[in-house]
């Protein structure tokens, strides 16, 4: 099978996927579906990567190599957790539907059994996954995300995770397209929001590239993207912690009514001196302030209150 593909420069390139062996073409997805009778599910949001080439150019780019340590969410029928696995990495996986999570280590049994050892299937919601189920990463010093991220939950999947796991420092996933240019978005797009300001937090963020519909089954009916992520700041003590969820509250005040100003949207959220102890103009709609402005009136807002 032949698939076009953009990658982050713009380029169309074409991946041939008979030159990968060991990973899952088309035919081999449907095969593998039809023998554990799996149909995907729109209930999960899934939608299966059938080219290799795309897996592989995805694990690329995330840079995972044999000393990387390595969260998937969502492996369905195992496209991407192939690809990670060949390059040698430790893999823990999260997958919410049993009948996926139960059909996984067969594949890897009978595609690359050499890799049995470096994967870690866990049962779960990814939203609600705790610590004391990832083992691995809860004791490395750092590990990535590497996923085809459901459509539906993305956005809050991959905030949830990057809260609960300070030693997540780097991403790449794939998401729908819009959802790429809102976590990527900036201060005064129309775009930029909450998803866009919270990510900020956490670090940076750019779309590394787009990806074509015909690479999946079943088809979508929207464009997907990649986004590439590097941590630039953990939340490592109560204050942090105290801090990200006061500026959180505040910028989902702000952004709950766009056509607001900053003043009518967090009266009775912000002290009102928090706006000039700053240097925030209160007559300024949300979407014009920089993660940096909202930390800033959170942390005076938090001053106050103490104060009192």
């Amino acid at each position: 099978m032949n698939d076009k593909y953009n990658d982050q420069h713009g380029t169309q390139r074409t991946s041939e996927s008979n030159d990968h062996v060991g990973l899952l073409g088309a035919a081999d997805l449907r095969q593998i579906a039809a023998s554990a009778g799996i149909t995907p599910t729109k209930k999960f949001g899934q939608n299966f990567v059938i080219d290799p080439g795309t897996v592989r150019r995805i694990v690329r780019t995330a840079g995972v190599d044999a000393t990387s340590t390595v969260l998937e969410v969502g492996p369905g029928l195992g496209s991407l957790t192939l690809a990670i696995l060949e390059t040698g990495a430790q893999l823990t996986v999260v997958e919410i539907d049993p009948a996926l999570a139960r059909r996984l280590p067969q594949t890897i049994q009978d595609r690359m059994p050499e890799a049995n050892n470096r994967l870690h299937v866990v049962l779960s919601d990814a939203l609600r996954v705790q610590t004391s189920q990832v083992p691995m990463l809860d004791h490395a010093q750092q590990f990535t995300l590497v996923a085809n991220l459901p459509y539906n939950v993305a956005t809050p999947i991959i905030i949830t995770l990057l809260e609960r796991f300070p030693q997540l420092t780097s991403f790449v996933v794939m998401v729908q397209k819009e959802v790429a240019d809102r976590l990527c978005a900036g201060p005064g797009s129309r775009i930029y929001g909450t998803p866009s300001v919270k990510l900020q937090w956490f670090g940076t963020s750019t779309k590394a590239g787009t990806i074509g519909r015909n690479v999946f089954w079943p088809v979508p009916n929207v464009d997907s993207a990649l986004v590439a992520f590097t941590r630039t700041h953990a939340d490592t003590t109560e204050q942090d912690i105290a801090l990200r969820e006061h500026t959180f509250a505040v910028i989902d005040k702000a952004f709950a009514a766009r056509r607001k100003t900053l003043h009518a949207a967090l009266k009775g959220h912000i002290h009102p001196q928090a706006f000039e102890v700053v240097g925030v103009d209160p007559s300024v709609r949300g979407e014009t302030l920089t993660c940096a402005q909202f930390v800033a009136l959170a942390q005076a807002d938090m001053q106050f209150e103490q104060a009192q």
